[in-house]
């Protein structure tokens, strides 16, 4: 119990002790690692971005201040393989590098999670994995605008997007819709500029088409293909 005066709005109150509330925020920043999914982009660093391609240099240096000093929200419009996605996934493997509470999702799979929810087996309640949602330390969304579009995710989106605009949490959103298809609600949230005083829209040639970009797969691919055979030897 805190250690105040008869009266006091907090006297009788019971307060969690300060290793429970680091217990809790471990196993939050664990259930949120483990939502991010992030295997299939561990690779997508800025150590192998090629910044010298066409068009991206202005979206990597945004993006790499962002991921050393995560403040307002990040937003990335462009077309498909422009490397938005590699830019996002960059951002979130360095805050996670540097112990800060990331969740990188893609938007379709976060309505699916929420779904999940209502299911008989679930192991958390809707409204608890919501919470986690909308309130996680940095939140990445990665493809806005590829989720069905049903009234009730326009509505799940609309109030995390709301929250997070509400409190100021820095977010990330990247998007191969043009601006003006957004949700007109969300768009209004993601062009205030005390929060992102510029959308960067990349204007550039199939990132993943560039000279590094595929020497770096095939580099990959030669890797996984080693260990394959490995495998199978052993």
């Amino acid at each position: 119990m805190a250690d105040v005066p008869y009266g006091h709005p907090d006297f009788g109150r019971l307060w969690p002790c300060s290793c429970r509330t680091a217990e809790r925020l471990r196993q939050r920043g664990e259930m949120l690692r483990a939502m991010s999914n992030l295997g299939p982009f561990l690779n997508k660093t800025f150590e192998n971005f090629d910044a010298g391609v066409r068009g991206v240099a202005r979206a990597y240096a945004r993006a790499l201040k962002f991921a050393e000093h995560p403040m307002g929200w990040l937003i990335l419009f462009g077309g498909y393989g422009c490397g938005k996605t590699h830019l996002a996934a960059a951002i979130a493997n360095r805050l996670l590098a540097n112990h800060n509470e990331v969740l990188f999702t893609v938007v379709p799979d976060l309505l699916d999670h929420l779904r999940s929810t209502f299911g008989p087996h679930s192991e958390v309640g809707y409204d608890e994995r919501f919470e986690q949602v909308r309130s996680a330390g940095v939140l990445i969304l990665d493809d806005l605008g590829t989720e069905n579009a049903t009234p009730w995710a326009r509505e799940k989106l609309f109030q995390i997007f709301n929250h997070r605009y509400n409190y100021r949490l820095p977010t990330v959103i990247t998007s191969n819709r043009e601006p003006r298809d957004i949700e007109p609600r969300i768009l209004s949230r993601m062009t205030d500029r005390d929060l992102c005083d510029e959308i960067i829209i990349i204007d550039a040639d199939d990132y993943r088409r560039t000279p590094t970009a595929q020497r770096f797969e095939q580099k990959k691919a030669h890797h996984l293909q080693r260990m394959g055979r490995r495998d199978g030897n052993a």
